[in-house]
């Protein structure tokens, strides 16, 4: 049986429905329960990760492998909330894999964990992973990753994936914001959005996690590392926010700012935000200015070779696959 963490998410429900098809006995463990995951014929069990141990290692009870995807991927919240979500979590999984003689682990990470704010173009895995961040998002994933890595020995095979930019039908985070905002009349680059990035699309996070949960065993080439997973197809900004507009049936974004002027625009939110002790996100942040103002690729030499990862999905297929999607809501 393969434990998956997360399942109610976009990311975590994919990936539990691809097990399933192809024929696994899945144990879905979350927060909130996923009627859909039981009429696929997976087991979902309701657990704060972050919360009760003994709760977890009960969930994780009889699994052979945990695909661990829950997290709080927010890029707003107090920070004692991203840690109890993805670090203190993170460690109840792994000591109930301990307990319980789980002897494989998938970790989500994020590429995040390398991002100090610069420019990231082309890095490998090499890349020195932060020590903190504004960001407590980026922060306590890193702090995540380095347990799980850690925890790799001869009797635990771990493995941390760095997903980045997951988009696609369903997506509620990058794909649902850029058509809600272009909608609303409050879609903005940042510096023009020639800056290149990468992204991935659903079905290629999906391949590469099974491919993880596949390949990783003690004493495996991917044991005890980090994978970044993207399309391997850097682009401008723009090109892909328009490509997703495109998809939504709605023209291409045409505004734009300064990087200054958005960092200190999320600055001055953020600050807003903090007095009026409001819990909604910002329309922006200093974490997602820089982010917007940066460019952000990466190596996946080593994905393709350690995991066998091949992004089979093109981005242009992916656009075509999400206009259809979208085509009922126009």
């Amino acid at each position: 049986m393969i434990v998956v963490t997360g399942a109610s998410g976009f990311v975590g429900g994919a990936v539990a429905r691809a097990l399933v098809a192809r024929g696994d006995t899945v144990r879905c463990v979350q927060r909130s329960d996923v009627a859909a995951l039981r009429c696929l014929g997976a087991e979902v069990a309701r657990v704060d990760l972050g919360a009760d141990g003994a709760a977890v290692r009960a969930a994780l009870a009889g699994a052979s492998a945990v695909v661990h995807i829950a997290a709080k991927a927010t890029v707003w919240g107090p920070r004692a909330a991203f840690v109890a979500a993805n670090v203190t979590a993170t460690a109840h999984v792994l000591a109930a894999c301990r307990a319980e003689g789980i002897s494989r682990l998938v970790y989500t990470s994020t590429p995040s964990v390398v991002h100090s704010g610069g420019d990231v173009e082309g890095v490998d895995e090499s890349a020195p992973v932060i020590r903190d961040s504004p960001s407590a998002y980026a922060a306590t994933k890193a702090h995540a990753e380095r347990l799980v890595l850690a925890a790799n020995d001869a009797t635990l095979a771990t493995v941390a994936l760095r997903p980045h930019l997951i988009w696609g039908p369903d997506d509620t985070q990058l794909t649902a914001r850029i058509v809600a905002r272009a909608r609303a009349g409050r879609l903005r680059l940042v510096g023009g959005g020639t800056k290149l990035i990468d992204s991935v699309y659903i079905d290629n996070a999906v391949a590469a996690h099974l491919l993880a949960l596949d390949q990783v065993a003690v004493g495996a080439a991917c044991a005890g590392k980090a994978y970044f997973i993207t399309q391997g197809q850097p682009m401008p900004q723009k090109q892909l926010i328009d490509g997703i507009l495109a998809a939504a049936g709605l023209p291409p974004c045409t505004q734009s700012i300064p990087p200054g002027l958005a960092w200190t625009a999320g600055a001055l939110l953020e600050l807003v935000w903090w007095l009026l002790r409001r819990r909604d996100e910002p329309l922006l942040t200093r974490f997602v200015a820089t982010q917007l103002a940066t460019a952000h690729w990466y190596d996946i030499s080593a994905a393709r070779r350690d995991l066998g990862y091949v992004p089979t999905v093109s981005v242009a297929e992916g656009l075509e696959r999400l206009r259809v999607h979208l085509a009922p809501t126009r």
